[in-house]
C-alpha cells in the first residue's frame, strides 16, 4: 500500500467544506482513499502507487477550479509530502 501526504495547514483558512471537497476530488480522480486529519490529507492506494507528480497536478487543477490558483501554490516537501502554501503578494510585504 502506497501513501502520500498533503499538508493543508494554510488552506484550512478557506473553510472545512473546501477541505472535504478536496478530499473527495482526490479520492475520485486518483482512485484511492483520502483521509483528512488535522492539518493534512493522507492519500492511500492499495493497487497502484499514486505518484507525487499526479497528485501535484490534481491539486493544481482543484485550486484552479475553485478560483484559488492566485492565492495558493503547491510545493514539494520531503518523503512523499506535498504542501499547499499561501502565496505572499509583494504588496502585502510592502505594507508590513
Amino acid at each position: 500500500m502506497s501513501e502520500a501526504k498533503i499538508d493543508i495547514g494554510d488552506l484550512k483558512s478557506e473553510g472545512g467544506a473546501l477541505i472535504k471537497e478536496l478530499a473527495e476530488f482526490l479520492a475520485g480522480k486518483a482512485k484511492a482513499e483520502a483521509e483528512t486529519t488535522t492539518n493534512e490529507i493522507v492519500v492511500k492506494s492499495k493497487e497502484e502507487a499514486v505518484s507525487r507528480v499526479q497528485l501535484r497536478l490534481l491539486l493544481r487543477k482543484f485550486l484552479y477550479k475553485q478560483g484559488l490558483k492566485d492565492y495558493f501554490r503547491v510545493i514539494g516537501g520531503k518523503d512523499n509530502l506535498l504542501v499547499v502554501k499561501e502565496i505572499k503578494k509583494a504588496e502585502e510585504e510592502d505594507e508590513d
